[in-house]
C-alpha cells in the first residue's frame, strides 16, 4: 500500500470542520474523482470515484469516530483496499488543523504509475484545499452527526450499541448547537490511532 498524509488549517472552529467531514454525501463537491457517496448506514457508505480514467465502486466502513477527534475507516467490499483516518485538531476558537492519511493499493498500471508519481499524494492536498475554501465560504456547516464509534463495535459485535441513528437535525448557521443532518464521509488511512485517556461518549473540545 502507498502512504499519503496531508494537513490544512482552516478557518473555522472544530466542531464546524468536524461536522462538515461527517456529510460525507457532500463530498463529490470538493473531492476530485469522487463522484457519489450514498451512506447506507451510521458506520458504512458505498463509493464511486473515477481515478486516472478508471472508475471504481467500493464500501466503507468507519471504525473509530470521536467528535471533534477523529475518524477512522477502511474499505470493506468492491474495488479499492484502503484504509484512513482524518484527525481536528482545535488551534483556537477559529482555526482547526485537519489531517488526513490514507493508505491506498493502488490496481492498474494508470493506478500504479498516479501513485508511483506521488499524484495521489497531490491530489489529497487539493482536496483538503477545496474542503478548506467550502467550509469557510459557507462559513458554517451543511449538517453534522455527533455520534461515538468505536473498535469494540465493530471486533466486539455489538454495532450500534453505542451509536445513535443520524437524526436529520440541522443546526443554525454559526452556532454550536445540537447535531446536524444526516450523512457520510470516507475513512482515512493510515494507522489507527489509539485510544486515548478522555475518550469519553459526546463531544469534546481537544
Amino acid at each position: 500500500m502507498g502512504m499519503v498524509k496531508q494537513t490544512i488549517d482552516v478557518d473555522v472552529p472544530v466542531r464546524n470542520a468536524y461536522n462538515q467531514w461527517t456529510q460525507f454525501e457532500e463530498f463529490p463537491r470538493f473531492m476530485e474523482g469522487v463522484e457519489d457517496v450514498t451512506q447506507i448506514d451510521d458506520r458504512h457508505c458505498h463509493w464511486q470515484t473515477r481515478v486516472a480514467g478508471v472508475r471504481r465502486e467500493f464500501d466503507t466502513e468507519i471504525v473509530d469516530q470521536l467528535p471533534d477527534e477523529r475518524i477512522s475507516w477502511r474499505t470493506v467490499g468492491g474495488e479499492v483496499q484502503q484504509k484512513g483516518v482524518v484527525t481536528f485538531q482545535w488551534l483556537d476558537e477559529s482555526h482547526t488543523r485537519v489531517s488526513l492519511a490514507m493508505d491506498v493499493e493502488p490496481h492498474g498500471l494508470a493506478e500504479k504509475a498516479a501513485d508511483a508519481l506521488g499524484i495521489l499524494g497531490l491530489r489529497v492536498k487539493e482536496d483538503l484545499k477545496r474542503f478548506k475554501g467550502f467550509i469557510e465560504e459557507q462559513g458554517h456547516e451543511t449538517g453534522g452527526w455527533r455520534g461515538r464509534v468505536r473498535p469494540s463495535d465493530i471486533d466486539g459485535g455489538h454495532a450500534g450499541e453505542a451509536t445513535p441513528s443520524h437524526a436529520p437535525v440541522h443546526e443554525a448557521p454559526g452556532t454550536m448547537g445540537a447535531p446536524g443532518p444526516t450523512s457520510t464521509a470516507p475513512g482515512t488511512p493510515g494507522a489507527w490511532p489509539t485510544t486515548q485517556a478522555g475518550d469519553a461518549d459526546g463531544p469534546r473540545p481537544i
